[in-house]
């Protein structure tokens, strides 16, 4: 690991975002903000999974209007997305609204960007210039990268936002190619100190979602690029809450629930591995503690390999061993081996 890049600190609501926090877990809402009822319930849900800032749509002022109920509701910081109206960054931070995203993309009039600064000082709700590859406009793609011109355009609203004697600000730059979306992120940490928030947009289903995110986001913050981040999957959002702390986790830059390892199991097994590791799997969920799990096939690797586990099972032909801290405590008969570690992790 790098050393983290040194960034300026915001505040977004109750998070702090920058300077030296732990890198923060956002996700964005997919009911229709409208719906505050049902916009508040998917947000205690993603709460309980960990989502420490949650984003929500705002198309029109209807939508603007129900932020001040849904913000009633819920004990996270709120972030407006705008896109196209500034009319609507207005409405949001009228309701209540912690921070905003705007696309420069979308919203280029510098009167109108003029009118939302003045409202965002004096709530003192931070700015996301979020720029995104798909909205740069036609004649921002000429006679450059593609990240060097999403890095152009940000700093561009940097310079605009800092003329306006506004310093709120918390920078991204999106796209689905994870290579210049990495260009990008290293060429703007070297340009400013405001935050970064990362993610690879529009990542796709789980299955290749995951994976692509996870190769972004990851080298970013093992070059200690990045301050907050969401991954955007085609799914549920608390599944990109779950992505999302199983990055910071891998890279140990946060601990929250447990950590299971589970080996993938080859012709010296001789239980059922990938049955039992998806069980002990689906028994974790309901814990929140940051244990380490481990399930392992044979003797090989055994407590050996997962000796840093706080308790896990190796097991054999009809019986295994229980271990805790690479230690064996004690054999178990297979017909017991989900009940015997589930016990142990209970005990934890």
């Amino acid at each position: 690991m790098k050393k983290p890049r040194v960034s300026k600190p915001i505040r977004v609501g109750s998070v702090i975002v920058g300077g030296g926090a732990p890198v923060s877990v956002q996700s964005m809402s997919k009911t229709d903000t409208r719906d505050a009822r049902s916009t508040i319930n998917q947000i205690r849900e993603l709460e309980e999974c960990g989502c420490e800032i949650i984003r929500v749509a705002v198309p029109d002022r209807q939508a603007a209007a129900a932020i001040k109920e849904i913000r009633k509701g819920i004990s996270i910081p709120l972030v407006a997305d705008i896109h196209f109206d500034y009319r609507l960054a207005l409405a949001a931070m009228a309701s209540g609204a912690d921070g905003l995203r705007l696309n420069p993309g979308n919203i280029r009039d510098k009167q109108q960007i003029k009118k939302v600064v003045a409202a965002a000082k004096a709530r003192e709700v931070p700015i996301r210039i979020g720029v995104n590859f798909g909205s740069l406009p036609p004649g921002k793609k000429t006679g450059r990268s593609i990240a060097a011109c999403m890095v152009n355009m940000a700093m561009e609203q940097v310079d605009l936002l800092e003329s306006m004697d506004f310093g709120l600000i918390k920078i991204a730059l999106k796209a689905f190619d994870v290579p210049t979306a990495i260009e990008a992120y290293r060429s703007i940490a070297r340009k400013t100190a405001y935050p970064l928030h990362l993610g690879i947009t529009e990542a796709g289903l789980p299955r290749t979602g995951i994976i692509r995110s996870a190769a972004g986001i990851g080298i970013l913050l093992y070059e200690g690029i990045g301050d907050t981040i969401r991954v955007s999957l085609s799914a549920h959002p608390r599944e990109e809450v779950f992505t999302a702390y199983e990055i910071l986790k891998s890279l140990n830059l946060r601990q929250r629930g447990p950590v299971l390892i589970s080996c993938p199991s080859c012709g010296r097994s001789e239980s059922d591995i990938v049955g039992l590791a998806t069980k002990v799997g689906n028994y974790l969920q309901s814990v929140n503690k940051p244990v380490k799990i481990a399930v392992m096939g044979c003797v090989v690797n055994g407590p050996g390999e997962a000796r840093a586990a706080d308790v896990g099972i190796a097991c054999g032909k009809g019986k295994g061993a229980i271990f805790k801290k690479g230690r064996v405590i004690r054999s178990v008969k297979e017909s017991d081996y989900l009940r015997a570690l589930t016990d142990e992790i209970d005990s934890l």
